[in-house]
Order: C-alpha cells, then sequence, then structure tokens
C-alpha cells in the first residue's frame, strides 16, 4: 500500500562438507576498541534454525532473536538491519533488496520485490546533460543517482506479512550494535579507503566514516549513534517515519541539495526525488521464477530482478547434458556457454515489467531453453556477443538466434546477501543493497545511514542502435537488476537456499553455486568456496585466480579469460536429511563470511 508522505522541509543425495555532523554522527577515537565481535565461522551444522551472512555481528543479530522464538522473517530483518551498521556500503535503509521467502505451513515461495525507483519526474533523459550521457563517476556520486528507498517497507511488509515480532523489536540488536560500536576488520578498512575522496566532500559522510580525518584503523571500533536513533524512530512509529516523516523529509532534502562541502570542488548534481515519490512508494508481492532442474523447483525473483529469469534460463540450457559424469573442463565449458546465452537475452528483454512487456514466461520456457541450448558445441566457445533469442514467439525447429547483440550495462559489485532458517522450517534468502561500494557517498545529515545510487543501474542511453532498450530510466520505474536470492525445494520442502552480491556476476556466481551442488557432487560449502568465472556474453569471461588450472583447456576450445581478484560473496542453508540446518559462508571472500546455528548440539 502506497504511503501518503508529507514532507516536512529445487532428488539427490546430500553431501555435508566437514566441515547532526560532528555531535550528532560521534565515533569512537580510532584506537578505541569495542566488545570483541562474534566468533567467525564460515560453516556451522545444528538445529533451531540457521543465520549465514558476511558478518558475525549481523549473523549474531538473526541468531538471537531466533533464540528468542522468533521466525525466520523476523531473524532476516535483524541480521539485515545489523547490516546496515557493519556493511554500511553495501546495504541499509537508504537502498532496496528483493526477499524471497519459503512458507513451510503452506509449502509455498513468496517474493517481495523492495526494488528502488526512479522519480515520478524521471524521463529517459535523467541522464543526460546537453544531449550526452553523464560519465557514469560523475552520475554515481549526485541526486541524481538515488531512488526511493524500499528496504524500510520491505522489512515492514515482510514482517507484516509472516513475522511473529514487531519491527521495533527486530531492531533492537542493530540498535545495540549501532550505539555500542563494532570493530573495523580489514574489508571496510579498504572499502572506506577506497571511497576516502568521495566521503571527504560530504561532512555527514566525512565524520561518520573519517573519524579522526582519516579511514578507520583496522580494531578500532566504530559508532553510529545516529543510525541507532533512526532504528529507534523507525521501530516507534513506523516506516512512516520514513515515508510520511521527518526521516523522509531529510532524505529529500539531501537529494535535493546535496550537503557538499562548500571547500569541495566536486560537482554533486541535485536530484528528482520528492515528497510525492516516497509517498507513493509500495513494495510488490509477486509469484517467483520457477524451474524444474533434476527433479527439483528452483525458485528465484521474477523482474524487475533479471536474476530468476537468466538463472531460470541458463538451467533450462544446462537440464539436458548429465553435468555428473562430464569431466571439469566439459563442465565449465557448458556453464559458460549457458550464462553467456542467458545474458543475450537478459540484456535484450529484462526491465520492470510494469512498463515493458517482459517475456519472462518465454525466457523460463524449457521449448525456448532448448532452441538456444543446440547454439552449445562441445569442442568449440561461442563467439560474444551472441545475438539474443526470440522468447515472445515460438520457438522454431532450429536454434535460436537472431538480431542484434545487447551488451551488458553497468552495476556496481558491491550488494550483501543473507539466508535464514528457523525450527520450523521456514527459509528467507535475502539479496540488499545501496548499489555501488557506498552508494551515491550521501549520509544523510542526523540519520547515520548512506543512500543507493541504485538508478546508475539503468542504462543512460539504448545499448545497441535500432534495438529497443527495456532498461531506460522512467518516471516511478524500477532500474534492471541482477539480485538473484535462490529457494531450491525437493518435494516441495527446503533443500537450499543461496544468494550473492556482485552486481551482475551476481547470477553466475549463484548459477556456479547450483550446479557445483546439485550436479558436480560438492558440498554447499565447498559449492561456495569453489573458484569462480563469470561469462556475461562478453569476449573475456572473468575469472579469480583460483580458477586458473582449468583456463588452458577452455582456451583451447575458444574461451578467453580476464583476471579478476574476486567474485561475489555468498551466502546459503541447506536442510540435511537428520533435520539439522548446514549454514555456510565465505572462507575468504570479503573478508570471510559468518555462519551460525541456535543450537550446535
Amino acid at each position: 500500500m502506497p504511503f501518503a508522505l508529507t514532507v516536512r522541509a529445487r532428488t539427490i543425495a546430500p553431501v555435508v562438507a566437514a566441515a547532526a555532523l560532528a555531535a550528532s554522527a560521534v565515533t569512537a577515537p580510532p584506537q578505541a576498541h569495542a566488545a570483541a565481535p562474534p566468533p567467525k565461522s564460515p560453516v556451522a551444522i545444528g538445529h533451531g534454525g540457521a543465520v549465514a551472512s558476511v558478518d558475525a555481528d549481523a549473523t549474531a543479530a538473526g541468531i538471537e532473536i531466533l533464540r528468542r522464538g522468533g521466525n525466520a522473517v523476523d531473524a532476516a530483518v535483524a541480521t539485515a538491519a545489523a547490516l546496515g551498521v557493519t556493511e554500511p556500503y553495501s546495504a541499509g535503509v537508504g537502498g532496496g533488496g528483493y526477499f524471497v521467502y519459503y512458507d513451510a505451513r503452506t509449502r509455498q515461495v513468496h517474493t517481495i520485490d523492495g526494488r528502488e525507483t526512479a522519480p515520478l519526474s524521471a524521463d529517459a533523459g535523467l541522464f543526460l546533460e546537453n544531449g550526452a550521457p553523464l560519465p557514469f563517476a560523475d552520475a554515481v556520486t549526485s541526486g541524481l543517482s538515488v531512488g526511493t528507498p524500499g528496504t524500510s517497507a520491505t522489512w515492514d511488509r515482510a514482517l507484516r506479512q509472516w513475522g511473529s515480532r514487531s519491527l521495533g523489536t527486530v531492531l533492537k540488536p542493530a540498535e545495540k550494535l549501532a550505539d555500542g560500536g563494532f570493530t573495523v576488520d580489514q574489508t571496510f578498512a579498504d572499502q572506506t579507503a577506497a571511497n576516502e575522496a568521495r566521503f571527504r566532500d560530504f561532512p555527514a559522510t566525512r565524520e561518520l566514516f573519517l573519524p579522526g580525518g582519516a579511514p578507520p584503523v583496522v580494531g578500532s571500533t566504530l559508532r553510529n549513534p545516529d543510525l541507532a536513533a533512526t532504528y529507534r524512530e523507525l521501530g516507534r512509529e513506523g516506516v512512516r517515519a520514513l515515508y510520511d516523516g521527518d526521516i523522509g523529509a531529510d532524505i529529500v532534502s539531501t537529494v535535493q541539495h546535496p550537503p557538499l562541502d562548500p571547500a569541495s570542488t566536486r560537482v554533486a548534481r541535485p536530484g528528482r526525488l520528492a515528497a510525492e515519490d516516497l509517498g507513493s512508494y509500495s513494495v510488490r508481492l509477486q509469484k517467483p521464477t520457477r524451474v524444474g532442474y533434476r527433479g527439483l523447483d528452483v525458485y528465484g525473483m521474477a523482474p524487475s530482478s533479471s536474476g530468476g529469469t537468466t538463472v531460470g534460463e541458463a538451467l533450462n540450457i544446462l537440464e539436458g547434458t548429465d553435468l555428473s559424469d562430464a569431466s571439469q573442463t566439459a563442465y565449465l565449458h557448458r556453464y559458460l556457454e549457458a550464462s553467456r546465452i542467458g545474458f543475450a537475452d537478459r540484456n535484450r528483454w529484462v526491465g520492470d515489467p510494469r512498463f515493458e512487456d517482459v517475456p519472462t514466461q518465454g525466457l523460463l520456457s524449457q521449448a525456448y531453453a532448448d532452441s538456444r541450448a543446440c547454439l552449445i558445441s562441445d569442442d568449440r566457445a561461442l563467439t560474444s556477443p551472441l545475438a539474443p533469442g526470440d522468447p515472445t514467439r515460438r520457438p522454431s525447429d532450429g536454434c535460436e538466434a537472431a538480431g542484434t547483440a545487447v551488451p551488458e550495462g553497468h552495476e556496481g559489485p558491491s550488494t550483501t546477501h543473507l539466508t535464514v532458517a528457523d525450527k520450523w522450517g521456514n527459509v528467507v534468502s535475502y539479496t540488499l543493497t545501496i548499489e555501488q561500494t557506498g552508494g551515491s557517498g550521501m549520509t544523510v545529515p542526523g540519520r547515520g545511514f548512506l543512500l543507493n545510487n541504485e538508478l546508475t543501474d539503468f542504462n543512460f542511453v539504448p545499448l545497441a542502435a535500432g534495438v529497443p532498450d527495456p532498461n531506460l530510466p522512467g518516471p516511478g520505474k524500477r532500474p534492471r537488476s541482477s539480485m538473484s536470492p535462490t529457494i531450491v525445494l525437493d518435494h516441495g520442502r527446503p533443500l537450499l537456499a543461496a544468494g550473492s552480491p556482485g552486481g551482475a556476476t551476481i547470477i553466475t556466481t549463484v548459477l556456479q553455486i547450483l550446479t557445483g551442488r546439485l550436479d558436480r557432487g560438492m558440498s554447499l560449502p565447498e559449492a561456495i568456496a569453489a573458484p569462480r568465472a563469470s561469462q556475461r556474453n562478453t569476449a573475456l569471461t572473468q575469472a579469480e585466480p583460483g580458477f586458473a588450472p582449468e583456463q588452458g583447456a577452455l582456451e583451447a576450445l575458444g574461451h578467453g579469460f580476464g583476471a579478476t581478484p574476486e567474485i561475489g560473496a555468498a551466502t546459503g542453508i541447506e536442510r540435511l536429511p537428520d533435520g539439522r540446518w548446514l549454514a555456510a559462508a565465505e572462507p575468504v571472500r570479503r573478508g570471510g563470511g559468518s555462519a551460525a546455528v541456535v543450537h550446535t548440539r
């Protein structure tokens, strides 16, 4: 339901792995130390529920709610709110995301699209200036890039629809964490340093994230009392405080008048976000995507995210090949080609279905996937850019490829993902974001959170001449996303759930985890830890250093590779045959993640 705003100012044998500025946005001195963070382990097995996220404090917040009798939805919101404290450059109430929920009572999967939206005054020329597209970096750090936040509305709707605790109750662990502070790790320090120049130009951001004028020292304590106060206000007044209250007014003011340091030489263009945009925002409850794979049901997020359709299409393409008996090279070749084809179709066809005719049913059709799978040869790689097929018409007897190839647009590599299960068997897979690492760079003064730059997920101009572009800006439109929170059911009961951050690499990360776990005999932790490569219909496939042993054989087939240090930072949970939960996170990427269960015995 919109808010009226008045602004004041997936059967297989499971495998288990072994196992307000300076005064109001105050940080502790750089060398101060908080209480030691909770123990951090990438794998946990036990009863009573499970949580996996990138951060130990956030995982602990979710476990606390489960121990107090809350369900998976309650714990997911608590975990997400804590990530807003400890992972503020990747998530928070200034952003949005996609929430996928399995209800154990009804054995149904539901989703919430909590994606940010463009202002109602936006048009296709949002990022054009004098007829030319703005430089991407200029668009990022500006009010123009800020979409109407959807995170707090997602929390509110999920709790009212399926939760058992109030918003105020589930925000308490995060509120306490923000007040008391968290211990800065190397990843947080590195991300701050990478954004130092931007952060310096906005006094509220500088005071919060550059304590003492410099990036915080590893091991020091970072406090955010302003965010604690924001959580208290949301808990007390509800999310109308943001969509129809003082928090919203402060967001609008920040977007329309970017609070730059007067001494800064940066140009931060004002945005169009207005009171009407916040007041009219609503999340969407919609049907998930679903494909059958190896006798299982794989559920994901439908457009506006491209995650469910692209992962689903790729799985349908792979369905006709026995990957369990294939050599490692043959498996990886097929995985990369299925991803290449999926992205060729994604880039051409997926956008916000309220504004574009998105052929979701066609993209998820097994017949359509078969018409695309016949393009794949065992002895040579396809060439990118590959032309899309046409899922809007009945597939012909031949292989489907026609028209003009559409290149990949730009997506930031940030975002975060959490997975939760409870003792009743409910499961949440939730990906949330503020887009770029550090979002727009603008902290709402006195509120303790960064605003997103999500609108830069739109294509600024059509990416292929003469081809309709479903991802141009428009009034109230959601930019296309790659977020792919996924739940796999086995005969109506949860087998596993997974997701990852990483921009467009989210899709390939989730696809590689699923095929590793479901086809290649890996445990879920092994599938998460495995070296990754990401092919998105480009000439070169991005590959992590650990992927190198297979590269020579794949290059002999025609694949080309470009090095990248890291792809994604996934988490997942799995239900074991004895009823216990396995929670898994990254052992290394992004500093390693945190998995926990309520009872280890």
